[in-house]
């Protein structure tokens, strides 16, 4: 703690122009609308402010946690006062290269992105026009939809390595992804601070019209109107989370303020209210009730903080994605 407050005092005055926010609540910066404050949240303005930051937060032994667009996390109610965040969402370029690739930085919103391409002629990105993240997260987690993911369209990635206080680009073999996984999900101390997207050629009507359906579709099946953060589970092999929650006989349950969404069973959504004890506890019985009527394990998509909030007993115990704290993966 005596690091951190040191950290931010150093910050104010090395940095005067940052916007750095002290005990920021993070109900109003997540799409779960839940979560209490943080010791402080920090938005640079441009990749060099950024690095800046992160010399300031490694001199004093600190590793910041990155937040992008805030649509993938539960944040406790009654916060983290030793967690300094460090929010991409100010590094917002994006333009064609020479050679017809986009470059995307982080905090762009994948929404904007597949526009983007769209808007010249560049197919490939379509699923991610309704996906709420930004690149930076997108990326941390291979975001994916209707049977596209990221990596399909990633040529490369930018990086500031904390621990090195360097940057790397790699190349999107070297990014390891897979389903809903990458590299960078076990690479502490890694910021993600810009893609080239490598695209195909297509008619502009015809990649806007494959938009317009997969938004519809996304209407008219999901809980779009009510906060949540997404598909609660990852879909495990095999098999669909939602079927599996709806046929356990769990659309509609209810903890509190949180809801399994009656129009989607994948979705944990927020009543009003809510807590995140409440969507935790709703997670943990989802899990409970669907491994006893289907001997499958529901690992949660979402990230789920603090760290030490623990698994219940019963399955195999798959552990939560812990990121942060004591425990955290390595």
């Amino acid at each position: 703690m005596e690091n951190l407050e040191l950290a931010i005092q150093e910050i104010k005055q090395e940095m005067p122009g940052l916007e750095l926010r002290e005990n920021e609540p993070m109900a109003a910066r997540c799409s779960f609308r839940i979560g209490g404050p943080v010791r402080a949240l920090a938005a640079p303005q441009d990749v060099t402010g950024l690095t800046k930051l992160c010399y300031l937060l490694k001199k004093h032994e600190l590793a910041p946690y990155i937040l992008g667009n805030g649509t993938n996390i539960l944040f406790p109610d009654e916060g983290l006062c030793d967690l300094f965040i460090l929010s991409t969402e100010k590094l917002t370029n994006m333009f064609l290269l020479p050679d017809g690739a986009i470059y995307a930085e982080a905090g762009v919103s994948l929404s904007k992105l597949a526009s983007f391409a769209q808007q010249n002629g560049l197919a490939g990105l379509e699923f991610a026009s309704g996906i709420p993240g930004s690149v930076g997260g997108g990326l941390v987690m291979n975001a994916g939809a209707y049977g596209g993911e990221l990596k399909d369209a990633v040529e490369s990635v930018v990086i500031d390595f904390l621990p090195e206080q360097a940057m790397y680009e790699l190349t999107n073999e070297q990014c390891a992804f897979s389903y809903r996984k990458s590299l960078f999900q076990k690479m502490p101390g890694c910021v993600i601070l810009s893609a080239v997207f490598r695209l195909e050629k297509g008619d502009p009507d015809a990649i806007a019209e494959r938009m317009r359906n997969f938004n519809a579709r996304r209407r008219a099946k999901q809980p779009l109107d009510l906060p949540s953060a997404g598909s609660a589970f990852k879909r495990p092999e095999g098999a669909f989370a939602a079927q599996l929650i709806e046929e356990a006989g769990l659309k509609g349950y209810t903890v509190g303020g949180a809801q399994v969404s009656e129009k989607h069973a994948g979705f944990v959504v927020n009543l009003g209210g809510a807590s995140s004890h409440d969507v935790y506890d709703l997670m943990m019985h989802v899990r409970k009730t669907v491994y006893e009527h289907s001997s499958i394990v529901l690992e949660p998509e979402m990230i789920l903080l603090p760290p030490d909030y623990k698994l219940e007993d019963h399955g195999p115990q798959v552990p939560l994605h812990r990121i942060w704290g004591a425990g955290a993966e390595e």
